[in-house]
């Protein structure tokens, strides 16, 4: 049974979702506010969230991207719920990470579709990934550029392996320290510039694509014009 968790303020909005959801067979848990919805997704680890931009306590927006910043959460697809419905609003959104955007007030079976949709597009996790001629496989913690064998340290394989795989999405430092180098950790956010530079030496040359993005004030992204293929 796949297991939705469900972060809504309104509490009709709320019932009603959760009632269509389980009739269809999904396991459904949640809140009606914002505290403790990223605390409910790491214990809980569900197959898909579906929340609320707009809680009264909380920014919707700011959870998602939580969510993409933590390395056990960041592969569960996001569907936005909110009555903000401007082209901007969407672009933002789809932009921090989430795979679907519905406006209210929807039809409850378009959301349910568009959810089954989700499932139906899942893949196995994949061994290779591929972006032009770099390639790291997952399995023998190996990354190449063309026929040549790159020499990265773990924590520069990890580091790659996490924007590689999320590609487009933008990450801060403090996202990418809490993902490649959890909570228990001595390092400032000027470690990740520091190895993002040397991961650059290594995997890029003059003249190629630029696979790590950076975003000024913000943090970096695998460069999405780099696109990613996932191989088994």
């Amino acid at each position: 049974m796949k297991k939705i968790v469900l972060i809504e303020d309104d509490a009709d909005l709320y019932s009603l979702v959760q009632y269509n959801l389980e009739k269809e067979g999904f396991q459904v848990l949640g809140l009606q506010t914002g505290k403790g919805a990223f605390e409910l997704c790491r214990r809980e680890r569900p197959d898909l969230i579906l929340l609320d931009v707009m809680l009264p306590d909380s920014d919707g927006l700011e959870i998602c991207k939580a969510i993409r910043g933590n390395s056990d959460l960041a592969h569960i697809p996001v569907i936005f719920l909110t009555a903000r419905a401007s082209e901007t609003d969407r672009i933002v959104g789809l932009e921090l990470g989430a795979n679907d955007y519905i406006v209210k007030p929807f039809f409850v079976r378009e959301l349910i579709a568009r959810v089954k949709i989700h499932f139906r597009a899942e893949k196995p996790a994949t061994k290779l990934l591929r972006s032009g001629d770099l390639e790291l496989d997952r399995g023998r913690c190996i990354v190449k550029r063309g026929n040549k064998e790159l020499t990265l340290t773990a924590t520069e394989f990890r580091l790659l392996e996490f924007l590689m795989s999320r590609p487009g999405v933008v990450f801060s430092r403090e996202q990418l320290l809490d993902a490649v180098w959890g909570h228990d950790r001595a390092v400032t956010d000027r470690t990740v510039d520091v190895y993002v530079l040397r991961l650059r030496q290594k995997i890029e040359q003059e003249g190629g694509p630029a696979f790590i993005r950076s975003v000024r004030g913000f943090g970096y992204s695998f460069n999405v014009e780099a696109p990613v293929e996932q191989l088994q």
